[in-house]
């Protein structure tokens, strides 16, 4: 069995996540590719995509959300993700008990008694108008059934869990800024959400594992798990097992992949890439070290965008006053410096022609 080090576990993720060079493809085979893009930030994944795909126009984007392609709605942990409208009808229901379940985790004590069926149904019947609805617009045509629960709680309860719901545009458009209004999903789409499989061999959840190792992989159960929100997929993992390769990186862990996924040389050249919010390739792992050191773990989940030099978090970014403000987390080369603010002032040109000055702080 192979030993994988964290180099090249490092540049098997960037030529997955399609960081180690642009790629000539559209948005929505990008999407699905990545098996969606994190995007509870709305704006977000604009970024990631420029990031990614070669002459990426936000337009191309918007037509996708406009045009019913993509879907905005809560899928993997239980976090707004921008996903083909095919993922989300196949892979809606696969997810439904970790929605409900990470709900009620959350919000234990506040929604005590809940009978989950009984309320999923009444909500269900107030959308089965097919007119968009704010989550308090959808409480407040419950709220003399259920008076107790705190508003944001019970509306969390239906809109992220009961009801499989999309978010509509505006919001999630290019330099748009509107509120979430919510459909339910089958209902924007025109087609049904495909029910959970009986297959005690999990399909759905095979497809998820495969989709995942394509984009994210080599990868451990504990990844998929993190990744997915899901119980490790076991039993898709067992059924798969006969077509999948095996590593173990330097500490003994074991790792699973496609056989003809890229593997590239880890002293492969990477470019420096900004990454959104929240993006895939630092999110997407229980373990990040692979892309980001130990003392910077939290800037992710804090919601701080990172940039990446040679492969890994360096530096965070923020836009404000006409600025594009970079903070090194290291000490950087004169020709890191220089990449930087080479790729700085493209990133500035596509999110803001206004933007006039690239700004690199000292390094901390």
């Amino acid at each position: 069995m192979n030993v994988l080090t964290q180099r090249d576990l490092n540049r098997a993720t960037l030529a997955r996540q399609y960081l180690l060079e642009r790629v000539d493809c559209t948005p929505l085979d990008a999407v699905s590719h990545l098996a969606g893009l994190q995007a509870q930030a709305p704006q977000e994944p604009f970024t990631g995509l420029w990031s990614r795909i070669s002459a990426f126009a936000p337009v191309d984007l918007d037509d996708l959300v406009t045009g019913r392609r993509v879907v905005r709605t809560h899928l993997m942990r239980r976090t707004v993700h921008l996903v083909t409208a095919d993922d989300a009808v196949a892979w809606r229901a696969r997810h439904d008990a970790m929605l409900r379940q990470r709900v009620l985790s959350t919000y234990r004590s506040e929604l005590a008694g809940i009978d989950l069926d009984e309320l999923g149904a009444a909500g269900r019947a107030v959308t089965a108008a097919g007119q968009p609805l704010t989550m308090a617009e959808l409480v407040d045509a419950l709220r003399d059934r259920w008076p107790t629960p705190p508003r944001r709680v019970l509306g969390e309860l239906l809109v992220a869990a009961l009801i499989p719901m999309a978010q509509l545009p505006p919001r999630g458009l290019w330099k748009s800024t509107a509120g979430v209004r919510n459909l339910p999903l089958a209902t924007w789409l025109h087609q049904p959400i495909a029910p959970v499989s009986t297959d005690p061999d999990d399909p759905v959840g095979q497809q998820l594992v495969l989709r995942y190792l394509a984009a994210y992989g080599p990868a451990t159960t504990a990844d998929i798990r993190a990744w997915s929100g899901l119980a490790g997929l076991p039993a898709a993992v067992k059924a798969l097992r006969d077509n999948l390769i095996t590593f173990r990186d330097e500490s003994g862990r074991q790792f699973l992949d496609l056989p003809d996924a890229p593997r590239p040389h880890p002293d492969t050249p990477a470019p420096v890439r900004f990454l959104p919010a929240f993006d895939n390739a630092i999110l997407g792992y229980q373990n990040r070290s692979r892309i980001i050191d130990d003392p910077h773990l939290g800037l992710s989940v804090a919601g701080q965008r990172a940039v990446l030099i040679d492969g890994r978090v360096a530096a965070t970014w923020i836009t404000s006053d006409r600025r594009l403000t970079i903070s090194p987390l290291r000490k950087l080369t004169r020709s890191e410096g220089r990449d930087l603010k080479a790729e700085g002032h493209a990133l500035a040109t596509f999110l803001d022609q206004s933007i006039d000055t690239i700004h690199i702080a000292d390094s901390t």
